[in-house]
């Protein structure tokens, strides 16, 4: 029996709809959410996920800006800027496309946009909040993988769930966002020894290595919840995950595909988080 698919990109569909009316609202009573994207060199893949952020935003009601710079520009000119729109009162939400050149220190330019700005959530207030649950916003991914999972009726409480990745952009906050949750949490790396013995015993396994394909259908329970968070590229062009998709569809009991699953939430909630940094300007002016 075949896992059922956890579709993003319908989802991402069903989720901005909702979320275009409450841009909306705001837009009517004088707010309209803006968003800005910082950009720095000449990654073909950061332009083209840039494009898709700007396209997204005016598809929902968001204004949106990209400044972009070269790379050889120095950091004290892109935090001059992020300096500026922290006092922008248009703008909402701010993003700075990683990776950023080798010569940039990426914490320095994360921890200079205002925490209520952050709507990335990389900001190490908000990853460190985590802890807590009293985050002003989620780091996108973890947070589309939590919608994915409420969405589908899928709950964490009681539940082994076993995270794959280590990152402070997906595996760690996604771990403390299932712990917050009531799940038993198992962080591994793709260097843990007898990884198979821990994914095997996972109810929701969130592979997040990029590593293609290094979780196999012998590597999953029977009737999992598998989330692959990877995307990478083979030789041959085709794009695939860090779940080996065809094999374990035939185990797990629910699956993202790639592409198609994690990816189109993760810009979902990036409009998410800035609509929410606009809604709360606009209920700290009418206090």
């Amino acid at each position: 029996m075949s896992a059922q698919i956890i579709d993003g990109k319908l989802l991402a569909s069903q989720v901005r709809t909702e979320w275009k009316q409450r841009a909306a609202r705001l837009t009517e009573q004088g707010v309209r959410p803006g968003l800005a994207v910082i950009i720095v060199g000449d990654n073909p893949a950061s332009e083209i996920y840039v494009r898709n952020k700007v396209k997204a935003c005016g598809e929902i009601g968001i204004h949106s800006e990209a400044h972009q710079f070269s790379g050889t520009t120095q950091p004290e000119e892109v935090l001059d800027c992020i300096q500026a729109l922290n006092q922008n009162t248009h703008v909402h939400g701010i993003l700075v496309q990683l990776p950023l050149p080798l010569h940039f220190e990426n914490n320095k330019i994360i921890t200079s946009i205002a925490i209520e700005k952050d709507v990335d959530g990389f900001h190490l207030y908000n990853v460190g909040a985590l802890v807590t649950g009293n985050t002003n916003f989620a780091p996108c991914t973890p947070f589309g993988v939590m919608t994915m999972l409420e969405h589908h009726h899928i709950s964490a409480e009681g539940k082994h769930a076993v995270v794959v990745g280590r990152s402070n952009i997906v595996g760690k906050p996604m771990a403390m966002m299932l712990l917050e949750r009531g799940a038993t949490v198992t962080i591994c790396t793709s260097k843990t020894r007898d990884l198979q013995y821990f994914t095997r015993s996972a109810d929701i396994l969130v592979v997040a290595t990029g590593q293609p394909q290094m979780i196999t259908a012998e590597m999953v329970k029977p009737g999992a919840t598998v989330i692959d968070v990877g995307i990478n590229r083979l030789p041959d062009g085709k794009l695939c995950g860090d779940v080996e998709f065809d094999s374990v569809k035939d185990v797990a009991g629910y699956i993202t595909p790639v592409p198609g699953g994690v990816g189109p939430m993760t810009i979902t909630m990036l409009l998410c988080n800035t609509i929410i940094a606009a809604e709360r300007v606009h209920q700290n002016a009418s206090v």
